[in-house]
């Protein structure tokens, strides 16, 4: 069975600091890219950032970019996003998502959600 399981979030000051972490297990972590994806109050899923499957390339969408690095550990299935100079626009759920690839078919694997507020 594959799972991700996220940790940290919480509330933080404009300005300040937060990591979020997810834990994989039940596929190959180290053969596919991995993603953050986050949902604001009232709003769609937006896209933040992904990283290559060796860690050697990473995306952010323009708003992340310069303030969010996103990192992995393949000998511990996890990666994380490392978020400073939070803003209140980065206020939301975020979830870290896997898309594994097989010959037949694709598979969306999404963590459980963590909040992320930013207060000012």
């Amino acid at each position: 069975e594959v799972q991700l399981v996220e940790s940290g979030g919480g509330l933080v000051d404009v300005g300040g600091s937060l990591r979020l972490s997810c834990t994989a297990s039940g596929f190959t972590f180290e053969d596919f890219p991995m993603m953050w994806v986050r949902q604001a109050p009232g709003k769609g899923l937006e896209w933040v950032s992904a990283i290559t499957w060796n860690g050697e390339d990473t995306f952010y969408t323009e708003s992340a970019k310069g303030r969010f690095t996103i990192s992995r550990d393949n000998a511990w299935d996890m990666w994380s996003l490392r978020m400073l100079s939070l803003k209140p626009e980065d206020t939301a759920v975020y979830y870290c998502h896997a898309r594994v690839i097989t010959v037949v078919a694709s598979y969306d694997y999404w963590g459980q959600g963590t909040q992320v507020t930013v207060s000012s």
